[in-house]
């Protein structure tokens, strides 16, 4: 099998021979192409006005697949196209001509998965493996798939200046980061992440370009919005005058992702930061289009990041299906997660330094914990939008990702920073949750590398972000001083790229193995007693929190359809033993917990251990003779 994405620019290469070329330039007089073939020199051809607004155009029948290409502008300057499908030489140097086609594909039968069967594996490319590529990715992909992960998210691969970065920079959307290997290397890793049951989401920035290598001010001024300014310049033209080619631009983009290279869903990058007062958001307007497009043969999601909470772009149609995203990042439950376990109240945790174990309970049981009460971060503003229409699977929660390490001056990972006991509890209830959780590359092994933030910017923008990085941590009280301050890691130093590779070998070392076999182990619990009841009702999460016992409760889909089926998880957040009422139900799962004698034996007591005690239990009215669940208690 064999798929392509056609698009109305960039460079196509034609059935019966040769390329078209297509630029949307509104913004110069003339467009010329510059071509070059392999083992030849640059050929210069000329470029006709369509007619349309802006639009350039060139049929070249001599060209092929393996050409490279540049538009030249009327003062003699060479760009890149900003459709390139790859880009061999960095962000400056001139695009290819790829044959989409070329790649013959092995997953013809594979339609997707529910959502409410993933478990997300977020990774960097560059740092998930020594060698840092899409194929050495590839062979990995075995153990994510022996370990429980269902869906592996890879952080933004459109190409980014130099050879190292997050890929929140890039400036060429269609373009997979050269540095990681050719196109054909990131559909082997799909084709073969299919093959495992895997599905795999791409991170993509659709709100800003990256502050080096875009070239599209010089020749398409319409693409930007002057009349919304961001921390980036001017916004994408989402809304302003000749706004249709710049939204089918990132509409292509999304479709290309999912067709061509046959991801099975996008997580969009800081929504709230896309500017757009159509009547139609772009990101609905995408949204529908995956449904109409590559969503009526396969499941494909929606993911966003968005710190707004905005709860209308998660809405359900009444047969509980997205109407726009399937989930969003739950920033709020890591936050409050994060205070507890380490006790840190400086910058955006501040808003959750008031009972942040009580916040646990309210973002296990609910999802967001802001749905509309004043931030203290944001000067008393109100925060997000009342969440109890929303399935919990409408909520990716974490205890860290990318964001959170990585924007520590020293990336520290959350292991470094909190006791073990209290991770443990924390681990425990989100793996077993009615969320859909995610994990961050190393994390189910306890790796200590950290996860700094890196770029490989020019010299001059490279000072500008080191500095300016510096000066952004002089606001939190440990680097208060000049000398505090030079100890961050510079960025763009090649040793702070090194630093942030993980470290494999760890995995079979004391404390890691036991912790990936911990991880494994819920996970597989998971698959077998959480996913057959999901989704959970929506709305019907219950939480109590009695001294440092969080009790949660969630109504789940019954094995029956006259059923009622309840999923309880109590864990213990405190430092020592706790008691507690033991509540009925089926256990499927315990650790550190046993019952204690009570007020009588009908009311026995639940003992959890300050190592994380946690218990998972099933309400359901029968259950089947060969079930193998624990209907008791055990000690650790």
């Amino acid at each position: 099998m064999r798929r392509e994405h056609k698009m109305p620019f960039g460079a196509t290469v034609l059935e019966g021979g040769g390329v078209r070329f297509r630029l949307w330039a509104p913004g110069v007089a003339e467009v010329s192409l510059e071509r070059r073939a392999r083992g030849n020199g640059w050929t210069l051809h000329a470029m006709k006005s369509l007619g349309e607004h802006g639009w350039f155009g060139c049929d070249v029948a001599e060209a092929a697949a393996g050409d490279d290409y540049r538009f030249v502008l009327p003062d003699g300057l060479k760009v890149p196209d900003p459709a390139s499908r790859h880009n061999p030489d960095d962000v400056h140097g001139p695009s290819r001509v790829v044959a989409p086609a070329a790649y013959e594909w092995h997953d013809d039968d594979w339609k997707g998965r529910p959502w409410r069967e993933a478990v997300v594996y977020e990774l960097h490319l560059g740092t998930f493996t020594p060698e840092g590529s899409f194929d050495a990715a590839r062979k990995k992909l075995p153990e994510l798939a022996a370990l429980g992960v269902t869906a592996i998210e890879l952080m933004p691969v459109a190409d980014f200046p130099g050879q190292r970065g997050w890929g929140y920079d890039g400036v060429l959307q269609f373009a997979p980061e050269a540095s990681y290997g050719k196109p054909e290397a990131l559909k082997a890793f799909v084709d073969a992440a299919h093959g495992l049951g895997l599905m795999v989401l791409l991170d993509v920035v659709y709100n800003h370009f990256g502050p080096e290598g875009n070239y599209l001010h010089a020749y398409c001024p319409d693409f930007f919005n002057p009349a919304h300014q961001t921390p980036w310049g001017a916004a994408i033209n989402f809304d302003g005058d000749h706004s249709r080619p710049v939204r089918d631009f990132f509409i292509h983009n999304a479709l290309y992702w999912l067709e061509e290279f046959r991801f099975d869903g996008l997580r969009m990058d800081a929504v709230h930061a896309i500017r757009d007062d159509s009547e139609l958001h772009i990101v609905r307007e995408i949204a529908a289009a995956i449904r109409k497009g590559p969503g009526r043969e396969r499941a494909v999601h929606v993911v966003l990041e968005n710190e707004h909470n905005h709860v209308h772009l998660l809405t359900r149609d009444a047969d509980g299906d997205p109407e726009a995203a399937s989930a969003q990042w739950n920033d709020d439950l890591h936050h409050a997660a994060h205070v507890h376990a380490t006790g840190e109240i400086d910058g955006y945790y501040l808003d959750y330094a008031s009972e942040p174990r009580a916040l646990v309970g309210r973002s296990l049981a609910g999802g967001f914990i802001y749905t509309g009460q004043p931030s203290v971060m944001r000067d008393g503003d109100p925060r997000g939008e009342p969440a109890d229409s929303l399935p919990p699977t409408a909520f990716v929660s974490f205890l860290q990702n990318h964001d959170q390490v990585g924007n520590r001056a020293f990336g520290e990972r959350i292991e470094a920073l909190a006791p073990p006991h209290r991770l443990r509890a924390l681990r425990g209830a989100l793996l077993l949750s009615p969320h859909v959780p995610m994990l961050f590359m190393g994390e189910e092994w306890a790796a200590t590398s950290p996860f700094l933030y890196f770029c490989d910017f020019g010299p001059e923008l490279a000072q500008a972000v080191t500095d300016g990085r510096r000066k952004e941590f002089g606001r939190f009280a440990g680097f208060t001083s000049e000398q505090a301050q030079a100890l961050i890691p510079d960025p763009n130093a090649e040793s702070t790229f090194e630093a942030s590779r993980l470290n494999w070998d760890e995995r079979d070392q004391p404390g890691h193995r036991e912790r990936l076999h911990e991880v494994r182990s819920l996970l597989a619990v998971r698959k077998r007693r959480v996913v057959p009841h999901l989704p959970a009702k929506p709305g019907s999460g219950r939480w109590q929190l009695a001294g440092d016992i969080l009790f949660l409760q969630w109504e789940m889909v019954p094995s029956q359809p006259d059923g009622v089926c309840w999923l309880q998880i109590v864990i213990n957040l405190g430092d020592t033993e706790q008691f507690g009422a033991a509540p009925t139900g089926r256990v499927f799962h315990s650790w550190g917990c046993r019952l204690a004698a009570g007020p009588s034996p009908r009311l026995p007591l639940l003992a959890l251990s300050p190592g994380g005690g946690c218990a998972a239990l099933l309400q359901l009215p029968a259950f089947d003779e060969d079930d193998d669940s624990i209907s008791v208690f055990e000690a650790p």
